[in-house]
């Protein structure tokens, strides 16, 4: 979900949006919020629907939606100023970035949500469940940390199966039971 050559695609400059480097907050990111409660995130966040409905769900809990294209996260911040929620924050930075980010066992859990499924196998390491990102995972969910994907595109759900196998196998994964009372 490409929205380009959308005026004033540029992120005004507004509270809900991190302002500053992201690198200079790794390690400080619940300085930013009201009060210190767990951190979960959102890779690919897009327009903002699924973390704004948390926030609003769970308030004792800190969320920071990641986009990489400033043109969508414009349209999650003018979603947010019709409901500001003092529990979620967004950036606008490259996946790639994130153990740069954040500090090791910072985040507690890590959503990736209908990700984009780079189809050709040349692009595999852009995929968001690739053995790269995985590892960059490891480097900052906590300890108990769980990553929740969520998929309607077989092809990326095999391939990130298969890498989550391998990663079960190694002991750097631990298999969870599903949830049926849903994200939080």
């Amino acid at each position: 979900m490409r929205l380009r050559n959308i005026p004033g695609a540029t992120p005004p400059s507004q509270r809900p949006l991190h302002q500053g480097s992201p690198r200079r907050t790794k390690g400080h990111w619940q300085e930013i919020f009201p009060s210190q409660q767990p951190l979960r995130i959102e890779i690919g966040m897009g327009k903002g629907r699924f973390m704004m409905d948390l926030a609003a769900a769970h308030p004792d809990i800190n969320y920071l939606g990641i986009e990489r294209y400033s043109s969508v996260l414009l349209r999650a911040l003018q979603k947010m100023e019709e409901n500001p929620l003092p529990n979620l924050f967004f950036i606008c930075m490259d996946a790639a970035d994130v153990a740069e980010v954040f500090d090791h066992g910072e985040v507690d859990r890590i959503y990736l949500n209908f990700s984009d499924p780079w189809p050709k196998d040349r692009h595999a390491k852009r995929r968001l469940t690739s053995r790269q990102f995985f590892a960059r995972y490891d480097e900052v969910l906590a300890p108990e940390g769980c990553l929740e994907f969520k998929t309607d595109n077989q092809d990326l759900f095999t391939f990130s199966l298969r890498r989550s196998r391998s990663r079960l196998a190694s002991g750097r994964l631990h298999q969870r039971s599903a949830s049926r009372s849903g994200a939080q």
